[in-house]
């Protein structure tokens, strides 16, 4: 059986082990959207891991869907950036950003925009904004002239996170954002070619993905999904033949990988695998905030075909997290009271173990 602590060849990194550090957002940017010096501390605590991939990154304004997040659409952004990267790769890292445009899931309060989205309804809950959550607003439904340009706000902020060294961009099309949103059966009620049947619903994302690859090539470009989800009220009739038909159309685009969240039943899940020819990065925890990702969920995922696993709470609270799974040592458990408080305790405060000298 493949071991979580073997090499494995991803495009033209060699990740030294086979744990990635999940997309986590941590909302400690400064104004404008800039990455800051605790934010390199933070991911180059972290460097161990076979491959990082960055909280969300806004690629556009009307795309940021939290405060606090930071982007990648502007010259600044990405100076600011740079530490970051050359952080991580000084402590032997490799980072992917992923780019995150958050549709409806935004409040004009947070970008001074009405939020976008494929059709005119609210996510379903209340969003975060710089006062406090607010009930989700009504989004504006996008012209059918008005995707593209949407979709190839991936491929420039892409674009950006090369320029500012990453190594890599996934597209977040997951948990209820806006690429998540045109697959849904109940966000998008399109009639146009964005809309409707399966083949249309898929199109938004293939044209994404398929702008990014053009823009930086294929082996820097993944994608995070989760089929079957209902974040932010989404829905997805017939996940199954959704998500098959999305990976079908995304296989000859050449991808450093797919992503997938737990969030369909595992029947499901393992149908996708066989559907994906590519590496497949799997995320075994759902729901989100149920339990840390241990080593026998890493294992059950590897012995079910997966390539890389992916930790989220784990690494957000264990920044030396390979070397304690690998030792079999103890794993200290998330404060969740300091997920999105800003500063620097329960970011940069998670003390690595004590190893004996």
């Amino acid at each position: 059986m493949t071991s979580l602590f073997t090499s494995y060849q991803l495009g033209g990194l060699t990740l030294p082990n086979r744990m990635v550090m999940a997309p986590m957002t941590r909302a400690r940017a400064a104004a404008g959207g800039l990455a800051t010096p605790s934010m390199a501390t933070y991911y180059a605590q972290r460097a161990t891991a076979g491959l990082i991939v960055s909280e969300g990154v806004q690629p556009s304004l009307i795309g940021q869907s939290n405060p606090g997040t930071p982007g990648l659409f502007t010259d600044e952004q990405v100076e600011a950036w740079r530490p970051v990267t050359a952080a991580v790769h000084a402590n032997g890292g490799r980072i992917f950003a992923q780019l995150m445009h958050g549709g409806r899931v935004s409040h004009p309060d947070t970008t001074g925009l009405q939020p976008v989205g494929p059709s005119a309804v609210p996510a379903v809950g209340d969003v975060f904004t710089p006062t406090g959550p607010q009930p989700a607003p009504m989004p504006r439904a996008l012209s059918t002239t008005e995707v593209p340009e949407h979709a190839r706000s991936y491929a420039r902020a892409a674009q950006r996170a090369v320029e500012a060294d990453f190594d890599g961009v996934e597209l977040h099309g997951a948990n209820g954002y806006l690429i998540s949103q045109f697959l849904s059966s109940n966000a998008n009620l399109r009639t146009d070619r964005y809309g409707g049947p399966i083949a249309n619903r898929i199109r938004f994302v293939v044209e994404a993905v398929a702008a990014t690859v053009e823009a930086v090539g294929g082996e820097r470009t993944g994608i995070r999904l989760s089929p079957g989800g209902t974040f932010w009220g989404v829905e997805e009739s017939e996940a199954r033949d959704l998500y098959t038909a999305l990976l079908t159309e995304l296989a000859p685009l050449g991808l450093a990988y797919v992503h997938l969240e737990a969030t369909a039943e595992e029947a499901t899940l393992v149908a996708l695998r066989r559907a994906w020819p590519g590496t497949l990065v799997m995320n075994p925890v759902f729901p989100m905030g149920a339990k840390q990702t241990g080593r026998d969920d890493a294992d059950h995922w590897l012995g079910l075909g997966a390539d890389l696993i992916s930790f989220g709470r784990a690494f957000l609270a264990n920044p030396d997290l390979v070397e304690r799974l690998r030792g079999g040592l103890p794993l200290t458990p998330v404060d969740e009271a300091t997920y999105f408080q800003g500063g620097d305790t329960g970011f940069l405060t998670y003390p690595a173990h004590q190893y004996a000298a």
